[in-house]
């Protein structure tokens, strides 16, 4: 198995003129001129007529004769349309002003105004996210690295875990939107430990910054078929990639051990109202693009026998070795992995998760083994506070996640600050030790069986995505 430790003109009247015509918004200017032209003629013509007629009636002192008031009437008439027109000429000059004048001041005043609604489709969240600390080892390792950690990896520095962008616009049947995609763009510490290394990835390069990518169909059958192509999270592991989401700022054994992606298609239907099953076909473990040409699969069952209290129980088996020569060994990788979350009150949450994970390099290779789990407690002291623990076991004993055959602990206890909204301190306490020597420190002759690390973390996130990410 692949190592999986830190390491989106118009026509021509040719009739009419043998120039071709002004098309847009400039032919209505352009025809009032010529109306207008006509008009001005033919009012010369009658403003002539009524002065004489109007000076000849004055010195015969006779009253007008019926042409006569024909032609006041048809005076007043012209001087009317003549102000309608000039009035319409006015009002379509502006608008091609503007037009020619990209950087005017009406359109520089309008810059700084939002989208119009077409440009972001109804149901589209565009969320940010920014994560960072101050960690302290105390053990002082000479590398500066925390050992075995995923989200904390530095000692004794500021750091910027990572910063994400996540644009979703998923499914609505009842607006009826079956479709829906979404996207995750990551930078920082940890798209180092999610993307891998060259042993999971034939051009990690490409994709590190794209930790999710996928599109989804709700196929109309029975309840709805939900269809993903694409690159998502995996979801081995109790705890996710979002910090605000979980219980502790830094991430048990676990995560970094079990698969952080997958890259495929996966299927999800509801087979009751308190149970749902997916089927997933992907490349392998963290695997954006195959290595070996054989394709992994997964079983999910999700059970919520009450709004309190969800269950899953998960399924992987998978050819997780690289070609060599030419040729990839045919040895399996299988993985069980189960885990619960129960909200006990308002004031506590608990969860727990139990994992069992076997591989074989070639079908005649020993059996390596890892097997353990963990136990989460979290207790609201206020609505914007929070305390949390959580204690690791994991038995690496053919030292398959750590290089090392030792059975690994860590207990760790969290403080949560909701300081507002979108915007959250954590401090953290934590002590990891193992039955042998691993753990480094400032002398490199020095090896110890712990260390023991504080932290402070700073999480910002904001944008119209509600809920865990």
């Amino acid at each position: 198995m692949a190592s999986r430790r830190i390491g989106k003109i118009t026509d021509f009247d040719v009739r009419r003129s043998a120039k071709p015509r002004l098309s847009g918004r400039l032919d209505e200017p352009v025809a009032h001129v010529l109306l207008l032209n006509e008009d001005l003629t033919a009012m010369n013509h009658a403003a002539m007529l009524f002065f004489f007629l109007s000076a000849s009636a004055a010195i015969a002192q006779e009253p007008l004769t019926p042409r006569e008031r024909m032609l006041l009437d048809r005076i007043e008439k012209l001087e009317q349309r003549l102000a309608a027109l000039e009035a319409r000429a006015a009002g379509s000059e502006a608008p091609a002003q503007e037009a020619q004048a990209p950087f005017s001041a009406v359109q520089t005043e309008a810059a700084p105004s939002s989208l119009p609604a077409e440009a972001v489709p109804a149901g589209t969240t565009i969320s940010v996210n920014l994560d960072g600390y101050y960690g302290y080892n105390f053990n002082r390792p000479f590398t500066g690295m925390n050992a075995l950690r995923g989200y904390d990896v530095s000692g004794n520095s500021f750091a910027i875990n990572q910063a994400g962008l996540v644009v979703e616009r998923a499914p609505d049947v009842a607006a009826g939107r079956r479709l829906g995609a979404r996207i995750d763009l990551m930078v920082g510490q940890a798209t180092e430990t999610l993307q891998g290394s060259p042993e999971n990835e034939l051009r990690p390069e490409v994709f590190r910054h794209l930790f999710q990518a996928y599109g989804t169909y709700i196929v109309p059958a029975g309840q709805g078929v939900t269809v993903d192509f694409g690159k998502w999270a995996s979801s081995f592991g109790i705890e996710g990639n979002y910090t605000k989401d979980q219980f502790n700022y830094s991430r048990a054994y676990w995560f970094s051990f079990l698969p952080f992606y997958h890259m495929g298609i996966r299927a999800s239907y509801p087979v009751t109202r308190h149970i749902n099953a997916t089927y997933w076909l992907t490349n392998g473990l963290n695997q954006t693009e195959d290595f070996n040409g054989f394709k992994s699969q997964a079983v999910l069952l999700n059970f919520q026998p009450s709004p309190r209290v969800s269950a899953n129980l998960n399924y992987f088996a998978g050819q997780e070795q690289r070609r060599i020569n030419g040729q990839a060994p045919r040895g399996r990788s299988h993985f069980i992995d189960s885990y619960v979350t129960w909200q006990a009150s308002e004031r506590w949450d608990f969860a727990a998760e139990a994992a069992y994970a076997i591989e074989r390099l070639t079908p005649a290779s020993p059996l390596r083994l890892v097997y353990g789990g963990a136990g989460y407690a979290r207790y609201r002291l206020s609505p914007r506070f929070n305390l949390a623990g959580r204690f690791t076991y994991l038995n690496d004993r053919d030292a398959l996640f750590s290089g090392k055959a030792q059975a690994l602990k860590d207990a760790t206890a969290t403080a949560t600050f909701d300081l507002a909204d979108g915007f959250q301190m954590r401090w953290e306490l934590r002590r990891d030790w193992s039955n042998r020597s691993f753990f480094l420190t400032n002398n490199p002759n020095v090896i110890r069986r712990g260390q023991a690390t504080a932290l402070v973390g700073l999480i910002w996130w904001f944008g119209g995505k509600q809920g865990p990410w």
